[in-house]
């Protein structure tokens, strides 16, 4: 059993005790956590896609940790004329552990 879920924004295919790592989400570590925008869900072989979004199912989750990812180099330049920038930033992100679905 699977199912795609719309998380802040950015669409996931997930599966019963999957770890993902999205955008930063609000809460503590430890907490649970529901998404309702689940756009499809496929169990025994049918797919029940919803339009855009199915009622009444959802996807529980379990915040395990907040982290940094790697650093991101942005780094522009004009060639001849002198012109050169580096910057960098590092994306904060949260490991979430898919703890069901259900319908």
């Amino acid at each position: 059993m699977y199912a795609i879920v719309n998380i802040a924004g950015q669409q996931f295919k997930v599966a019963k005790d999957q770890h993902l790592f999205v955008h930063r989400l609000q809460g503590d570590e430890g907490a649970s956590i529901e998404f309702d925008n689940v756009l499809l869900v496929e169990e025994d072989g049918k797919i029940l896609v919803g339009a855009p979004t199915l009622k009444g199912a959802t996807v529980s989750a379990k915040i395990v940790s907040h982290l940094k990812g790697d650093k991101v180099i942005v780094f522009k330049k004009k060639r001849r004329k002198g012109y050169k920038k580096k910057n960098g930033h590092r994306q904060y992100f949260t490991k979430i552990q898919i703890s069901g679905i259900s319908l």
